[in-house]
């Protein structure tokens, strides 16, 4: 049965209380919410055990480092869907990078179980509860995580990319 997201955003309200939204958006139509970590594994089973919304498919997890957030530098998207009313939900959720712990999404979606070890991999963000959350991608010796913003883009050191070279 189709539900409109005003619908699905009143159930959030009431299930969550509006202050633990802290956002709300709805780019290209799917709504979207950041939740804090502490209230997103219940508010997520909520949703897929609820008799008329259903989103019992998680499509996507992906990792976020956005440095200038200050205390909200690291974060996790999640996209899920309803094969009933074929609806999808955005839910964001963020921590700092001195403490980059979010509840593991395991315990509703096995799915998240390989999607959780490829974004701690990325971005050293670290799942509570995982199973087995250890390095997928990359190898163990890395002391570091490639898609944190934090080295330039370009080769400092490079004088093919001087400005003076093309006028500037």
């Amino acid at each position: 049965m189709p539900f409109s997201n005003e619908e699905l955003l009143a159930f959030a309200q009431s299930e969550l209380g509006e202050q633990c939204i802290l956002s709300c958006s709805e780019p290209d139509g799917i709504l979207t919410l950041e939740v804090s970590p502490d209230h997103l594994i219940d508010f997520v089973g909520k949703l897929k055990h609820h008799p008329d919304f259903q989103f019992t498919f998680m499509t996507d997890l992906c990792g976020l480092h956005l440095p200038e957030q200050k205390g909200k530098e690291l974060g996790v998207v999640y996209l899920f869907h309803s094969w009933t009313s074929n609806t999808r939900i955005r839910i964001k959720t963020f921590a700092p990078i001195e403490n980059p712990l979010i509840p593991t999404m395991v315990t509703h979606f096995n799915s998240a179980n390989w999607m959780e070890r490829e974004t701690y991999d990325f971005y050293g963000i670290l799942f509570d509860g995982h199973p087995n959350l250890v390095r997928i991608l990359n190898v163990d010796e890395m002391d570091y995580f490639p898609l944190r913003k934090e080295y330039p883009l370009e080769d400092q050191t490079r004088r093919d990319k001087v400005d003076e070279f093309f006028g500037r």
